[in-house]
């Protein structure tokens, strides 16, 4: 049948299922999940995981578009809400007429009602979002996001947007993605026979960003409080599960905050997400700790999840974080039975980077809860983190939680211009790299503490999708920068 004679305002699924108004008109707009019996037709159009079922009698369609009506087409209803005597749901809606916006050929759409693995539709992420996974993941996702503002603006922060194209690596790993326009067949280059990049874009070498944190503790130290919330990006040659090329990084800045302020603050920070998405996306959990748990049927006992998913969320919430430094973790790992059995990967010893198999029996297995170490050796950590009395460890803090590991990293900042001019040279940072930088140390330093949560770490642990992939639109990774 064609247009409804009526124009009405589209009513979103998720309104008609929580506030049913029964005998009340209305128009839905959405796509087909399933049409069966010639007449029910499961409807979803993004703003609940619930579907919504629609009856439509034979008199009010027309023959053609019945056969037009399958998985993935996009439809427009217009009908009346009544409750349903069927199970499953409490009310449906009683089409008087219908409309087919968009046809979908079942013999070429890909996504259908079954079982597809992750790994299939990470090759169809254009198409991913309509599965109930996908929708669930993003729909959470956006409410982490709303939470990190809420967050910090409640707190009187200042949200600070910094450079994507950088001159200086503030990480110094050398791990980043080159910006140029200079023509690649034909690079300019000068008297040295190095690339002449006086005759870049911006008459020098630039990159993409690994993180806003400098730029941001430029600005704490005149606004107190700020937080950055913007894309990163590594140039890591790692195809793991917990590793992307372009990511979102949230990174606070605070003025006159020490080491244990920094702790207080990461540790308020995590549980107020945590909790945003456990009060506001409660449908969608529970669906993803159902799959989670038919998933975790399939795996060895070792490799299935103590908790389920929204206990493992409320556990964070509700319990303080335990609090060790490195040297008391080494100790712990070494007296382990793991190590006795020698159950670790990689060896342990003090002055190690700690492996992700090192952080995970920490957290899931000796205190099974969260934990923030600190006073790391100077050495395995950041140029910029402030160097502690004993002149070996730093002021730096890594926040574990169980599935994932390390979720947050901060430190407080090294302040002192001697130190931290010191600390460029050991590190081979050229001075001309981040003079801007220095220089903050010598008008008006102050003590000065920050972190950095990789935003996909906690998307990955408040859905329990095991890989990183799945928590972000259209990952980017080596050999992949597909849609």
């Amino acid at each position: 049948m064609g247009l409804h004679n009526k124009i009405m305002k589209r009513t979103e699924i998720n309104h008609i299922l929580d506030q049913p108004t029964i005998g009340q008109e209305v128009n839905i707009k959405g796509w087909v999940r399933t049409f069966r019996n010639d007449q029910f037709i499961s409807v979803n159009d993004g703003s609940t995981i619930r579907n919504l079922q629609i009856v439509i009698s034979a008199e009010n369609t027309q023959e053609e578009d019945r056969k037009r009506l399958h998985t993935g087409a996009c439809i427009s209803v217009n009908g009346i809400v009544q409750e349903s005597l069927g199970k499953g749901q409490s009310v449906e809606v009683i089409g008087h007429s219908l409309e087919i916006l968009g046809e979908c050929d079942p013999n070429e759409f890909p996504i259908q009602m079954k079982k597809h693995s992750l790994e299939f539709l990470r090759e169809k992420a254009h198409l991913r979002f309509r599965t109930s996974t996908f929708s669930a993941v993003f729909r959470i996702r956006h409410h982490l996001a709303f939470a990190v503002h809420q967050f910090f603006n409640e707190r009187g922060f200042y949200y600070l947007h910094t450079p994507i194209i950088t001159g200086s690596d503030a990480e110094g790993a050398g791990e980043m993605f080159q910006v140029t326009t200079l023509d690649l067949n034909n690079v300019p280059k000068n008297e040295e026979g190095h690339i002449d990049h006086g005759q870049d874009f911006f008459g020098k070498a630039t990159n993409l960003t690994v993180s806003g944190q400098l730029e941001a503790e430029l600005a704490a130290l005149a606004l107190g409080k700020v937080y950055t919330f913007g894309p990163t990006f590594r140039a890591e040659n790692s195809n793991t599960s917990r590793h992307l090329a372009e990511f979102w990084m949230i990174e606070p800045e605070v003025a006159f905050n020490d080491i244990f302020d920094n702790m207080d603050l990461a540790e308020a920070f995590l549980k107020h997400c945590l909790k945003y998405v456990l009060d506001h996306a409660q449908e969608d959990l529970l669906f993803l700790q159902d799959r989670e748990q038919q998933e975790d049927k399939t795996k060895p006992t070792e490799e299935r999840q103590i908790m389920p998913l929204i206990d493992r969320l409320k556990f964070v919430v509700d319990n303080p974080f335990e609090r060790i430094t490195y040297t008391e973790a080494i100790d712990i790992l070494l007296n382990s039975n793991h190590y006795k059995k020698k159950k670790f990967k990689y060896d342990v010893s003090w002055g190690i980077d700690l492996q992700s198999e090192h952080e995970r029996y920490l957290v899931e297995k000796h205190f099974q809860k969260p934990v923030i170490i600190t006073g790391y050796p100077a050495a395995i950590k950041a140029f910029y983190m402030r160097l502690n009395e004993d002149g070996k460890t730093v002021a730096a803090m890594d926040m574990l939680v169980p599935g994932i590991g390390e979720i947050i990293g901060g430190s407080q900042r090294e302040e002192r211009y001697d130190v931290l001019k010191e600390k460029c040279a050991q590190f081979n940072i050229p001075e001309e790299h981040v003079w801007w930088y220095l220089e903050t140390r010598k008008f008006g330093t102050c003590p000065h503490a920050g972190f950095g949560l990789g935003f996909e770490r906690m998307v990955m642990y408040a859905t329990g999708m095991g890989n990183i992939r799945d928590v972000v639109p259209f990952p980017r990774t080596p050999l992949n920068a597909e849609f």
